[in-house]
């Protein structure tokens, strides 16, 4: 699995040296120059970069005509399409309209399963593929990853939200795979999570080529240093509204270093 961090813009380029590529929020590039430099030093640095369409942070994703514009401007090796939230038939229309698009040639579409509930996520990926995407991501949040968390939390966890969710999302994969549906040789990336360890739990799952989540340095950034087994709550905050404080450096560069050991070997 490669991993990208993001972080707060003044800590980016303290982070780069610590992740294997570059993950993009694009609406930051038209409202922030030092982003942009960024992005243009790591194009050119020849680093690996997967762009967002930013729906996890404005709630929509970015404006098409500007996703365009920057997807052609830094040609990234990956761009996720736009997404909608919980919405499989906004997000199907959308992921068939974008893939007729003509991309630069080093760049590959991704596409973000979506749906109000389990039968509609499924349905959504297996829709995915027969459009023709050869990568697909899962976010960590739906609302209705709860309910399939609680079949396999202990009893004494079950008041813990971001825990549930986090089984949720990994049993939801699991089916998937167990079924067939996805298969070994898919290719998936995983977007954010609830809690670090959740990663420990994708073993023998070759399928799971990427990772991104802005989590170890949040936490921190915010002074909150993890436990020998991850964390047990989360700070509810997105990267691009966050700030962090410089005397927490030392405790996201050692979550970041922790994080490593949640990864299957």
């Amino acid at each position: 699995m490669k991993v990208s961090h993001e972080a707060p813009i003044p800590y980016m380029k303290q982070v780069r040296g610590l992740i294997d590529y570059d993950y993009c929020l694009p609406h930051l590039l038209d409202e922030n120059d030092d982003y942009l430099d960024y992005f243009i030093e790591s194009k050119e640095m020849g680093r690996y970069i997967i762009m967002d369409n930013s729906l996890h942070e404005l709630g929509e994703p970015y404006k098409a005509e500007r996703l365009w514009h920057w997807l052609h401007y830094l040609k990234p090796d990956e761009f996720i399409v736009p997404d909608y939230w919980q919405d499989k038939i906004a997000t199907l229309v959308s992921a068939k309209s974008w893939l007729k698009r003509n991309y630069p040639e080093e760049t590959t579409p991704m596409a973000v399963v979506q749906g109000k509930n389990e039968i509609e996520a499924r349905e959504c990926y297996r829709i995915l593929r027969y459009q023709g995407y050869e990568k697909i991501a899962f976010s960590y949040g739906a609302d209705w990853y709860y309910d399939i968390g609680l079949k396999t939390v202990p009893e004494e966890i079950k008041a813990n939200k971001y825990v549930i969710k986090a089984h949720g999302r990994y049993n939801f994969i699991k089916e998937l795979y167990e079924d067939n549906t996805i298969k070994k040789s898919d290719h998936i990336h995983l977007l954010g999570c609830n809690i670090p360890q959740e990663f420990s739990w994708y073993k023998d799952m070759p399928f799971i080529k990427t990772i991104d989540t802005s989590n170890p340095v949040i936490h921190g950034l915010a002074g909150i240093k993890y436990n020998d087994w991850g964390l047990d709550d989360k700070i509810s905050t997105k990267v691009d509204k966050f700030e962090g404080k410089d005397e927490h450096w030392e405790t996201a560069v050692y979550n970041i270093h922790k994080f490593k050991t949640f990864l299957p070997k």
